[in-house]
């Protein structure tokens, strides 16, 4: 079973939102519900970075307003990003980056463009990942790009 801390944690990963700049906070101004789900950070919350303690408590009030599958959903992406290796976990941390920078309506694209992916059958899926690793760099970035045209066109 994942601990409360871990999970919350996780949940600073994958979460969004700008970071800004606030003070720290001492273990014992926060709420009961907040020191239950961060219960095993007690002895090492003072001592967090304030943007750490603002993540976290960010991802503790995520935590709270998921439903049961929400949360099992969360519970898997953890397992998954704490079994990654490092180069992996640094490589979805700059595609998070570019994917930051991207407009609305680019990030709109690409999530409509993701979701339907996932529709797909999974033998189309696991075809399509085949054919996409086969392709060159420069293939690859022509697909890119028409593809994006293309979505963009449709707008």
């Amino acid at each position: 079973m994942i601990k409360s801390h871990t999970l919350i944690a996780g949940l600073f990963f994958i979460s969004t939102g700008n970071l800004f700049a606030a003070e720290a906070m001492q273990w014992e101004t926060l709420s009961l519900d907040q020191q239950k789900i961060l219960n095993k950070l007690e002895g090492r919350w003072d001592n967090l970075p304030a943007e750490r303690q603002q993540n976290l408590l960010k991802g503790v009030e995520r935590w709270k307003r998921m439903d049961p599958e929400q949360r099992q959903r969360a519970k898997k992406n953890l397992k998954r990003w704490r079994e990654m290796p490092p180069e992996k976990r640094q490589i979805l941390r700059q595609r998070l980056k570019q994917f930051k920078k991207l407009s609305p309506r680019e990030k709109r694209i690409l999530r409509e463009q993701r979701k339907r992916f996932n529709k797909l059958p999974k033998e189309k899926r696991h075809e399509l990942r085949e054919r996409w690793q086969k392709m060159s760099p420069q293939q690859r970035q022509g697909f890119k790009n028409h593809n994006f045209k293309q979505r963009s066109n449709r707008r």
